[in-house]
């Protein structure tokens, strides 16, 4: 009775090791087997329990009315010789189950996930990482963007002047949408043909960093108009080098600037295309101070109309003069020293001389007796002389004297 007991008490551990096996999370917070069997656990329902629990149950009740030849020497089976296939199929699956703790081989270090960025590093490993200064989301500077911007470190080595080219409106924010060798280099190729000299490139676009937004069909088609004209290739060289803007104006444009010149001041072809050469920059100013300072010319000034077409092929700047200084200077000209207009016509020069200067040279010579204006007195000295000698010249040929004195006599003004 009591070995029969005993079978029974192991059939309970051996069920109860075979339901740990399915049902692994039924069994969780328990210890062992063996506290399961002292506490006998009560058996599953009907619906939990497979055909071979059941037949295994016979089988081990079987066992237990005929006791083998183990029991009778007073020694027991394991509980693996006695286990249904099922649950040692369960036990094997589980003795192949992978160990955590295993080295992984070298082979499959590819396979690893890779570290967290909230993973602790030493100091050493910290020391070594560069980290790349961010890029500002906005500025009012294109010096932080030199760093990040290959384009700008390459414009900067051209000797363009980010500085200068910021202050002009919307300038920065071209050159920072723009490519180095996609957009910039073909410019720059063409501004070469065009005959700019390297030297010259960055001083042109920091004038003038609009050109490098424009079409070069565009570009080709306004040379293509100047040398239509008959403008040479170095003239058109110098044209455009002295004006930067010339470029960006459309042929039609620039037709009807250089008919402008034409048409109001009676030029010929020839002559307008000589005083365009000689200030390039008429092609790109506006026109309302050009056509003030004509007005003043003939109607303050009181030139002819020959005669302001003569000082304009001369003196191209007075076109662009200051009305105001114009009209200074015309008064002492004209009615402090007595120049008459057809001695202004025949030396317009005057005009782009500083008033000071004339009248400090004018004051010396009628201090010394010697200011004579007059081409029919002896003595004569022109305009041209009184304004274009250095001081030094000026006292020794013209006003006969010395440098000390002319430097004298200025202190007493």
């Amino acid at each position: 009775m009591a070995s029969w007991a005993r079978q029974v008490s192991r059939w309970c551990c051996l069920l109860q090791s075979a339901r740990a096996a399915e049902f692994p999370g039924r069994l969780s917070g328990r210890s062992s087997s063996t506290q399961a069997c002292r506490g006998f656990t009560p058996l599953p329902s009907r619906n939990d329990v497979l055909p071979w629990r059941w037949q295994a149950y016979r089988r081990v009740c079987v066992g237990s009315c005929s006791p083998s030849g183990s029991a009778k020497d007073g020694s027991f089976s394991s509980p693996e010789s006695t286990l249904p296939s099922p649950v040692k199929q369960e036990q094997a699956k589980a003795e192949t189950l992978p160990d955590l703790n295993a080295k992984i081989p070298y082979e499959d270090w590819d396979d690893i996930s890779p570290s967290s960025a909230l993973e602790e590093i030493s100091e050493e490993e910290a020391v070594q990482i560069i980290a790349e200064p961010l890029l500002p989301l906005r500025s009012s500077t294109l010096r932080d963007y030199v760093d990040h911007s290959e384009t700008l470190a390459k414009l900067v080595h051209l000797g363009v002047d980010l500085s200068q080219v910021e202050k002009r409106q919307k300038a920065g924010q071209l050159l920072l949408t723009l490519d180095f060798e996609k957009d910039i280099r073909k410019i720059l190729l063409f501004l070469k043909d065009v005959g700019v000299e390297d030297n010259q490139l960055g001083p042109f676009l920091t004038k003038n960093p609009y050109i490098l937004a424009e079409d070069l069909e565009t570009l080709e088609t306004r040379v293509a108009y100047l040398k239509s004209k008959k403008f040479g290739k170095a003239e058109i060289a110098q044209m455009v080098s002295r004006a930067p803007y010339l470029l960006l104006f459309s042929v039609e444009r620039l037709d009807n600037r250089l008919g402008f010149f034409k048409n109001e001041l009676g030029l010929s072809v020839k002559k307008t295309k000589d005083l365009v050469l000689r200030l390039p920059r008429l092609l790109t100013g506006k026109l309302e101070p050009v056509k003030e300072n004509l007005q003043v010319c003939q109607i303050e000034l009181g030139f002819q109309r020959n005669e302001i077409q003569e000082i304009v092929f001369k003196t191209p700047k007075i076109l662009t003069a200051s009305k105001k200084r114009l009209k200074q200077t015309f008064d002492y000209l004209h009615n402090i020293m007595g120049i008459p207009h057809h001695m202004l016509t025949r030396f317009p020069q005057v005009f782009n001389s500083k008033l000071l200067r004339i009248k400090e040279r004018h004051m010396f010579l009628t201090f010394l007796g010697r200011a004579q204006y007059d081409p029919a007195q002896p003595s004569y000295i022109s305009l041209d002389q009184l304004v274009s000698l250095p001081d030094e010249v000026f006292c020794t040929e013209i006003a006969k004297a010395s440098i000390q004195d002319f430097e004298k006599f200025l202190k007493t003004l």
